[in-house]
């Protein structure tokens, strides 16, 4: 398929170039690369079936951790595979529809990653702060409309950036020094006024993620009054306890974006492939590291599972 259309303003594919200045070593980078993704879908996976399996873990919980381990599988499975065949098979072309596809799920599903880490932290807070409501205010019809309202916020406000790219007319080539289709990569092929792009972009990624960790701090700051107030240690401890997974979880998810965030504005002399080794940890780590939190941190799910293989050795 030829890279450029002459009937139109786009192309009719991207070329991705995979992590630039690092082209030689891609086969050795894809060796990290393809065990974080197996370690994430078998992971997931796993949590998932042991969640549908278990009536026990049938509690609000435990359904966003469901949420959690869906969505990670999604935005996993929405990069790594194309990822993996630039670095194996040196197939660096993407249809520009696909393109869009991709940017819209990658960018849609982080959004709804950090709404959903938002509701675990408001579970945590119920529970711990106001247990003898936790049943009555953290109802099944309460999650699914949590979950909607995840997706609705994130469609709304990635849907504009598809018909906007879609627009431009692409004057400085096909190639996209990226490995995956990231808006602000395609937005710098683009010809023409882009202020908007990078004001939206800016915009929704700081009211996102400045506004989610606000009140995800601020669950936890009401959190430890209560965990403090409590009369013995043991009653602190085994409060607090409940949380160290989803804090594991937002650890996870924040840290590499904020890195990230931070290099690209305080490091921008760096080497283009620092800044896209960050974006790709950032993509990678929480998808593989999540399960290993909830498997060690919960009970119920460190049992099933070592039930599951103390039955096959029997």
């Amino acid at each position: 398929m030829s890279a450029s259309n002459t009937t139109s303003t786009h192309p009719a594919a991207f070329l991705l170039m995979g992590i630039p200045g690092l082209e030689h070593l891609h086969i050795w980078i894809s060796i990290p690369f393809c065990s974080a993704y197996t370690l994430a879908l078998l992971g997931n996976c796993t949590l998932l079936l042991i969640i549908q399996a278990e009536a026990a873990l049938h509690e609000p919980m435990y359904l966003f951790l469901a949420m959690l381990a869906t969505i990670d599988l999604v935005l996993s499975s929405t990069t790594l595979p194309k990822m993996l065949a630039i670095f194996w098979f040196r197939d660096r072309e993407i249809n520009f529809f696909a393109c869009l596809v991709q940017m819209f799920f990658l960018h849609s599903f982080s959004i709804i990653e950090s709404a959903v880490l938002l509701a675990m932290a408001f579970d945590r807070y119920v529970a711990i702060c106001k247990p003898l409501h936790y049943t009555t205010v953290l109802t099944g019809s309460l999650i699914t409309k949590i979950g909607m309202a995840a997706v609705a916020r994130a469609v709304t406000l990635m849907t504009p950036l598809p018909f906007l790219l879609r627009g431009f007319h692409y004057c400085r080539g096909p190639v996209i020094a990226h490995c995956y289709c990231e808006h602000m990569a395609v937005v710098r092929l683009a010809c023409g006024d882009t202020r908007f792009n990078n004001i939206y972009g800016i915009a929704v990624a700081m009211l996102i993620g400045v506004l989610d960790l606000f009140f995800i701090i601020l669950s936890y700051i009401f959190i430890l009054q209560t965990v403090l107030q409590l009369s013995s240690q043991e009653a602190r401890y085994k409060a607090f306890g409940t949380c160290v997974s989803h804090i594991g979880a937002i650890l996870a998810f924040y840290t590499p974006a904020v890195i990230s965030s931070f290099m690209h504005r305080m490091a921008r002399h760096a080497a283009p492939h620092v800044h896209i080794l960050l974006a790709n940890i950032y993509l990678l780590f929480p998808p593989m590291i999540n399960p290993i939190i909830y498997g060690v941190k919960t009970k119920q799910i460190r049992d099933r599972v070592l039930g599951v293989f103390l039955r096959k050795d029997v």
